[in-house]
């Protein structure tokens, strides 16, 4: 165990963190609405010294063939040195994936857009929602950020005009919104020596055993988890995050709205 590690389980043994917040305490969260004009929708969060900014933009497929009538949805995340000297230009790698997935599940699992409103011609036409998500700066836990950025750019995206005689669509912003049914928002748990912090630093995710992602919607239910690392997990720990994770996401769709 090093230094660092040593110092952090001993500030949490008495309830507290390097940053003095309470294991259960988000850093600060800033929320800019519509920080890219050419996009359908963005926004822009500020999670600490956590920035990160999402954008979302519409185009006409196919559909999957067992969803004949549903649009579809595509998350991807862009890792760049510009966020942190860890991150490097290339193919996407493990990190950049995991994170798009997780995002990618919240909303997914969570059924937020209402795919079938997408539909244009069932089993030809749909439209196709792209979230894309670029960290800007990176201080720990890009997943809440991102996971909170990309539900608040979706909240303000608008549907574009879509010419079918001319199969081509117009990106030309109409009055209607996407169409969303509910409000994901995910909440990452450090876990070290056994006990759960909320929003872990980078510090904090140096040292940590192991990290679980709980997102929730606005009835209060989970809809969707991931974890991370080897360390395993108690039923009474998962418990106590999932009810951490509800209190949370609650705090924080709330943000969310004050914020359109």
């Amino acid at each position: 165990m090093n230094i660092q590690t040593s110092y952090i389980i001993s500030h949490l043994s008495k309830g507290m963190r390097l940053d003095g917040r309470k294991p259960d305490e988000h850093r600060k969260i800033e929320i800019e609405i519509g920080p890219i004009e050419q996009a359908e929708g963005s926004a822009r969060v500020k999670l600490g010294g956590t920035e990160v900014i999402a954008g979302v933009k519409l185009e006409v497929k196919e559909p999957f063939s067992d969803t004949p009538n549903e649009g579809v949805l595509m998350v991807n995340t862009e890792l760049s040195p510009v966020a942190s000297p860890e991150f490097e230009l290339g193919p996407p790698r493990e990190t950049a994936i995991e994170l798009a997935r997780i995002v990618d599940r919240g909303i997914r699992e969570s059924h937020c857009i209402n795919t079938e409103k997408l539909c244009i011609k069932v089993g030809e036409k749909v439209w196709m929602v792209m979230v894309d998500i670029q960290p800007l700066s990176h201080e720990g836990n890009l997943i809440d950020a991102s996971g909170i950025a990309a539900i608040a750019a979706l909240m303000t995206a608008k549907m574009v005009k879509y010419d079918e005689a001319g199969d081509k669509v117009i990106y030309e912003k109409t009055d209607e919104s996407v169409p969303l049914d509910d409000i994901p928002v995910p909440v990452t748990f450090g876990i070290i020596d056994g006990k759960l912090i909320v929003d872990p630093t980078l510090e904090e995710e140096e040292s940590m055993d192991g990290r679980l992602t709980i997102t929730t919607n606005e009835a209060g239910d989970v809809c969707a988890m991931q974890k991370g690392g080897a360390c395993s997990l108690t039923f009474e720990l998962i418990e106590q995050a999932a009810e951490m994770s509800i209190k949370k996401g609650k705090e924080i769709r709330e943000l969310i709205r004050q914020s359109l």
